[in-house]
């Protein structure tokens, strides 16, 4: 009786049942039919950095990949156009936004994509280029778009000063000095900023200064202090170069006074990754500070120049951005003994030997001629 009821029951309901099972089976054939790639946006600047951004925007078209990308590019049009569109992206859901551009470019976009979803990608055409060379994206922009099909994300940290985010470093005295003279500089590149820092260091007289961290206050007469989020400035400058973009933490380097006779040795070490063990450099780290100076000046984030009030609070916000990049190494690629590269970029051309005297020979005559003809010419300056 009970198999004649259970029969009686399922064939009133026998209608529901074929339509049950025939949604099963259709179901897989409908969302194989669905488009599942990721929205991308790639923001490009046509006017920023050292590039030429066509051949770029040519070998995105033909080389994204299109099975798990849905492309679009866009060009900015106005000041602050970057940031904008990169809002609107994080409104919209898109999946990643994808700077092109100059070290500008990549921190307006990065201050929009904070705290959100969508992960920022760097195609790199500036100057200094911190952040990519601190996460090992490729300067080649080939390199680099290969690197976006790879579509390897993690979270990494950013700070504040004075409420102005900066994912590199930020900092007051000599290095926002310096930016606010570079800002106004027609001519751009590393060459062009180490003339203007050895220029101005012929004049530049350090201030006092008062850091209040989590252990106290300390007073420090210093020539800068630098906060960094990242390692360094960009053109492989390791002003930071124990910092971490992931460990919650921001290192403070403060560069006491000092001689002529001490640059060459600064930097060879600011570029060598070593400036942390100079007797004229003071370090520590912390998850936020207040620097206290007696008036009110000139402070930098991420090299932009701004006159800001004399007590500047800066600290770090962990995980809060999503950056599309190699998978975290599991040593630094900057040994020691292999400081070729660090050279390479400093000069701007192949040196001809991989030994260490013989770049730290490079190195020292370059300061000597530069610190010739600016000694010279300020020597003119004052006949005159």
């Amino acid at each position: 009786m009970f198999f004649i009821h259970l029969c009686n029951i399922l064939s009133q309901y026998k209608d529901f049942v074929y339509k049950y099972i025939l949604h099963l089976h259709r179901q897989p054939i409908y969302a194989d039919n669905m488009d599942i790639r990721e929205d991308i946006i790639f923001v490009v600047n046509p006017i920023s950095g050292t590039q030429n951004k066509e051949s770029i925007l040519e070998y995105i078209e033909s080389n994204i990949n299109r099975s798990i990308y849905n492309p679009r590019i866009i060009r900015t049009e106005y000041a602050g156009h970057a940031y904008d569109i990169a809002k609107q992206a994080v409104a919209d859901k898109v999946s990643f936004v994808v700077a092109i551009g100059g070290d500008g470019t990549i921190n307006e976009v990065g201050c929009a994509l904070v705290h959100s979803d969508t992960a920022l990608g760097i195609i790199s055409c500036g100057s200094g280029n911190g952040l990519a060379r601190h996460l090992h994206i490729p300067m080649d922009y080939q390199k680099a778009v290969q690197l976006i099909n790879n579509a390897n994300v993690r979270l990494i940290d950013y700070g504040k000063i004075a409420g102005h985010p900066f994912f590199c470093t930020c900092g007051v005295g000599f290095d926002a000095f310096v930016s606010l003279k570079f800002a106004g500089s027609k001519r751009r590149g590393l060459i062009t900023y180490l003339e203007n820092t050895l220029k101005e260091s012929l004049h530049y007289e350090p201030e006092t200064y008062e850091i209040e961290n989590s252990e106290g206050t300390v007073k420090y007469k210093a020539f800068l202090i630098a906060c960094g989020n990242a390692s360094q400035y960009g053109n492989n400058a390791f002003i930071t170069p124990q910092a971490s973009l992931s460990d919650g933490m921001m290192d403070i380097t403060v560069l006491e006074p000092f001689t002529v006779l001490d640059v060459p040795s600064l930097s060879f070490q600011l570029f060598t990754k070593t400036i942390d063990m100079n007797s004229r450099i003071k370090t520590m780290k912390d998850k936020k500070i207040t620097i206290h100076r007696a008036t009110e000046g000139v402070f930098h984030f991420d090299g932009d120049p701004m006159i800001g009030p004399k007590d500047l609070v800066v600290e770090i916000v962990p995980s809060a951005l999503k950056v599309i990049c190699p998978p975290k190494p599991k040593r630094s690629i900057y040994e020691p003994h292999n400081i070729l590269q660090h050279i390479t970029d400093f000069i701007e051309a192949k040196p001809v030997s991989s030994s260490i005297a013989e770049k730290h020979r490079q190195l020292l005559e370059m300061n000597r001629t530069l610190m010739k003809k600016l000694v010279k010419k300020n020597n003119q300056q004052q006949d005159d």
